[in-house]
Parts: structure tokens; C-alpha cells; sequence
């Protein structure tokens, strides 16, 4: 439960913290303003990556044990964020970047320990690199990593998904390794980067900025080297292939620049995510391909944790290769996507006529109308027995709800917004141990399976709404389904994490269920007004009986 308050708390502070900090980016002249190297048209605000360090530092401050490795994240994250602020706000010149990210790698590696010493079955056994080696090592792929989310932050969501699935990878290695120091961070960071992403998927309203790209670079390398080293069965070389793909990003331009004898750190349209655009995919597209691949290679991290070193090194070089090799023959064939092929003339072209008949989306509409609302209900008869105090918070929640109605009808979506997200975690967590619900396991599976059925509908929903503003299909929702997916399936193969690995799922599927129903009400909540407030009295009731 200690995971699911830090995860909130970091997301809620987040939220919140945007829409003030967006309103100050204007005063204070944080916006980034598109240029030839660019690929958005309009200026948008960069003060996202703020909001997230805050929302991960209230968050982890409150519950993470203090110790060196801590102390030593806090002030060297402190630096990064000091620096990152600078930056968006004055603009630095790479040297003093690369000061402030020197600053923050010492930091770790001589106060807080961070340190690859460790190579594993890539030494003989029993070696370990002498700290002359180790630490510049250590230094050099802090530095590295930090710059190389940093220069991924070049589409809307594209560092914030990375990213995402990488702490998703490390928070869960973490908690396997019951290391609940990096597990908490993890989860804070989690948490800070969904609250985030709601403002920073296509079209993004908001940017994370160098203070969030090199918050978020900084956070994953030291915290993925202190997870891998030391005492611990899993491979030290885990860190290179959670982080392959940017890295390896990073270094293919530096080298081309290079070898063009241009400085490494010269701008360009040459990373991996323009390479993609210029070779005719959409940003969505690229988006989605990065994430797809990202996500290939945190499940390979996992699956592959107790692997010999060798066996991740070639198989990270095969990925390298083949990664390297598709460019380079694109390039050199002049290859570009055709936009006449099945997918755009078949699949979307039948979308389109469905959405210009709009049978499908009446049918598709009103089932998650009804549905997602009806599954909450069921959720709270589940339970046993409901406490006493989970039955005081539904009635204060249906209060703000009724406020709201009969006071200022403008306050209700918020009201609304607020209350499911914070009864949502509460029913779902107290309902996920089978030994606390009353059903028969048959109707368990049924009901669990209709979360999964509710989701296509829902999804349906997106993709044939004729709505032009408002929630809408983005590359997140690939990430949901991902983690939807993956999570119980990983947790299944451990019979102490299967409730952690059913409760994330339902209360993300439940969630993104509701943020797109309220986008398709159109501001018309009187049914789901209705439909909530029974559900929170049920709660309410059901505690005093």
C-alpha cells in the first residue's frame, strides 16, 4: 500500500504543480521557441521537468529511508535540477552543462558510493576493477547517460515514455531484490512521469525541459548501477541494456559528427527520432516505434537479469547492429514510407468510413458509458467487510461531488476528477486479495476479464470519435496497455507480487477508462454524476452496517 500512496502522491503533486507552472513559464520566459532544428510549430512551455523533480522529491523525502546512497541522489538530483533550471531559463553553454553534470557524478561516486566495479563473468572471476578505473568509468557513464535522455527529449513523449519503462524495469528489479530505497524512487519517478505525460503526449502543451530530461537521465543511471552492483545476482550489465537504445543514439551522432569533424556536441537533425520522420513516418508513429523497441528491451532486461554478461553484451551488440544496419540501408537505398500501403488504404480507410457512419462509435460510446461506471460499482460489492474508515472517505468524497452539483456545475468535472481518483486505488487494492471478496473464483476470472474487454471498447472509442479536442488516442496509451499487460504476467511467476501485478492495471485501465468517457461527455456528467455517487454511498453504507 506504501507503494500506492508514493505513486499517487508523486503523481497528484505533479498535476497540480503544471498548470501554475505553465502560467509562470510566460513571466519568466521558460518556452521553448521552434527553430530549424525543431519539430514543433508552436511555442510551448518548459517547466514540466520542475513539476516532476518536485512531485519525485515531496514524495520520496516523505517515505524513503535517509542514508548515503540517498543523501547522495538528493544533492547530485539537486545539482542537475539547479543547473537545468539555469538553463531553461537563461540558456548555458554546453561547458557549463557538462560542469553541473560533472558536479552531480562526483557526488554520487564519492559520497554516495556509485561505483562499476563489477563486470562480472566479462573479467575472471573474483575481479574487480581497481577504483582508478572504476570511478573515471563511473563518472563517464553518469555523464553519458544524463545527456543521452537529455538529447532523446526531441518528440512529445518520447524521453518521458523511455524513461517510463525504464524505471518500470528497475522499480520492479528493485522490489524482487527487496531494495525498497530504489524501489520507492522508482515508483515516485513513475509517478511524477504519468502526471507529466498527460500534458506532454502529441500534441504536447508542455515540455519537460533540461531540467526534467537531465533529472530524469541522472536519476536512472546511478539509481540502475546501484541496483546491479555490490552484492546482488542480477548482471551488472543490466544498465546498458535497460538504457541501450538512447545510448546507443548518443553515440551514433557524436560519432558522425565527429568523423565530420564537427564538435560532438554541434546540433542537428540526426538522431534516431528525426531520422524517423525524415524517412516518412508520422510523430506518432515514431514515437510508438520507439516505445515498442524500449519496451522489447526492458522485458529482455528482466527476463535475461541472471544471465551470463557475455550473453547481454552480444546480444546487445546483435540489437546494435541490426538497429544501425536498417538506417544505413535506408539511407543508402534512399528508402521512404509509402503512404498508398495496407495500413493506410485498408485498416485506416475502413476507420474512416466507420467514423462517417458513426454506428460503431454510438455502440462503442454507450458501452463504456455504462460500463465503466457499472464495473466501479460491482468493485465496491466486492469486499467482505468495508471499514469504517474507507466509509467515512466515500461519504467526504460524495460530499465534494454534491457541493459541487449544487453550488457551481463548472467545479463539477474537477470534483469528479478528484474523488475517482482517489477512491479508484482504495476499492481496487482492498478488493485485489482473493481471501477479502465474497465471489466464487469463476466469477473472479469473469470480472477480472471485463477490464480487459471494457479497455477495447474504450480504445474503440478513441479511434473512431469524431471529437477534435480533448482526450485523445496518443502513444501513451501504449504504455498503459503495456504495463497492463506485462505487469500480471510478471508478477503471476511470483505468487507473493500477483496482487501487485493485478492492482496496477486495473487502477491504469480504470483510470484512462474515465479520462476518456469524461472527454466524450463534453462537459454532460449527469449520468456519471449519478452513477458515482451511488457507488460512493454503497461504500458509505456498507461501512456502517
Amino acid at each position: 500500500m506504501i507503494y500506492l500512496s508514493t505513486l499517487l502522491l508523486s503523481l497528484f503533486i505533479t498535476i497540480s504543480l503544471i498548470p501554475v507552472l505553465i502560467r509562470l513559464a510566460g513571466r519568466l520566459r521558460a518556452i521553448d521557441i521552434p527553430d530549424a532544428r525543431k519539430v514543433h510549430e508552436h511555442p510551448v512551455p518548459r517547466t514540466g521537468g520542475l513539476a516532476m523533480a518536485i512531485g519525485t522529491f515531496v514524495s520520496a523525502f516523505l517515505w524513503a529511508k535517509a542514508g548515503t546512497f540517498f543523501n547522495a541522489y538528493a544533492i547530485g538530483a539537486g545539482i542537475i535540477v539547479l543547473f537545468g533550471i539555469i538553463d531553461d531559463l537563461k540558456g548555458l553553454s554546453y561547458r557549463a552543462k557538462f560542469a553541473g553534470q560533472l558536479a552531480a557524478a562526483l557526488v554520487a561516486v564519492f559520497y554516495g558510493g556509485v561505483m562499476i566495479d563489477n563486470l562480472g563473468s566479462l573479467v575472471p572471476e573474483g575481479v574487480l576493477l581497481p577504483p582508478w578505473v572504476a570511478m573515471p568509468l563511473t563518472v563517464v557513464a553518469i555523464v553519458g547517460v544524463t545527456n543521452a535522455i537529455n538529447l532523446a527529449d526531441g518528440l512529445d513523449g518520447l524521453a518521458g515514455g523511455i524513461s517510463l519503462l525504464s524505471f518500470c524495469c528497475i522499480g520492479y528489479l528493485a522490489h524482487l531484490e527487496e531494495n525498497t530505497l530504489i524501489a520507492f524512487l522508482s515508483v515516485s519517478l513513475i509517478g511524477a512521469i504519468f502526471g507529466f505525460l498527460r500534458f506532454n503526449t502529441y500534441p504536447a502543451s508542455l515540455f519537460m525541459g533540461d531540467t526534467g530530461s537531465q533529472f530524469l537521465g541522472f536519476s536512472l543511471i546511478t539509481m540502475s548501477i546501484s541496483l546491479t552492483q555490490g552484492t546482488t545476482p542480477l548482471s551488472p550489465i543490466l544498465p546498458l541494456v535497460i538504457l541501450g537504445f538512447p545510448v546507443l543514439d548518443t553515440l551514433t551522432v557524436m560519432f558522425e559528427r565527429i568523423a565530420e569533424k564537427r564538435s560532438p556536441f554541434s546540433p542537428d537533425k540526426k538522431h534516431f527520432h528525426h531520422r524517423l520522420i525524415h524517412l516518412g513516418f508520422y510523430h506518432i508513429e515514431a514515437v510508438f516505434l520507439i516505445y515498442v523497441i524500449q519496451a522489447i528491451l526492458v522485458t529482455s532486461a528482466f527476463i535475461f537479469r541472471f544471465y551470463s554478461e557475455w550473453l547481454l553484451l552480444a546480444g546487445y551488440v546483435v540489437f546494435s547492429g541490426l538497429i544501425l544496419g536498417w538506417f544505413f540501408t535506408a539511407d543508402a537505398m534512399k528508402w521512404r514510407l509509402r503512404r498508398f500501403d495496407l495500413i493506410d488504404r485498408v485498416i485506416k480507410g475502413r476507420l474512416k468510413v466507420l467514423k462517417e457512419r458513426g454506428v460503431l462509435i454510438i455502440v462503442s460510446f454507450k458501452i463504456v458509458e455504462y460500463g465503466v461506471p457499472l464495473l466501479l460499482l460491482v468493485t465496491s460489492f466486492l469486499q467482505i467487510k468495508v471499514s469504517g474508515y474507507l466509509s467515512l472517505f466515500a461519504a467526504g468524497l460524495t460530499a465534494i461531488i454534491l457541493l459541487a452539483w449544487f453550488l457551481k456545475r463548472e467545479w463539477l468535472r474537477g470534483a469528479l476528477t478528484i474523488s475517482l481518483y482517489l477512491f479508484i486505488p482504495f476499492i481496487i487494492y482492498l478488493t485485489s486479495d482473493p481471501h477479502d471478496i465474497w465471489i466464487s473464483e469463476t466469477a473472479e476470472r469473469i470480472y477480472n476479464l471485463s477490464f480487459v474487454v471494457l479497455i477495447f471498447f474504450v480504445i474503440s472509442t478513441l479511434k473512431l470519435t469524431k471529437r477534435k479536442r480533448g482526450f485523445k488516442a496518443t502513444p501513451m496509451d501504449f504504455l498503459i496497455l503495456f504495463i497492463a499487460v506485462i505487469a500480471p504476467y510478471v508478477a503471476g511467476t511470483y505468487a507473493r507480487y500477483r496482487e501487485l501485478g493485478e492492482i496496477a492495471p486495473k487502477m491504469l485501465m480504470m483510470f484512462f477508462s474515465y479520462e476518456v468517457l469524461m472527454g466524450e461527455l463534453r462537459g454532460s456528467f449527469g449520468r456519471l454524476t449519478i452513477m458515482t455517487v451511488i457507488t460512493l454511498l454503497v461504500v458509505t453504507v456498507r461501512g456502517f452496517i
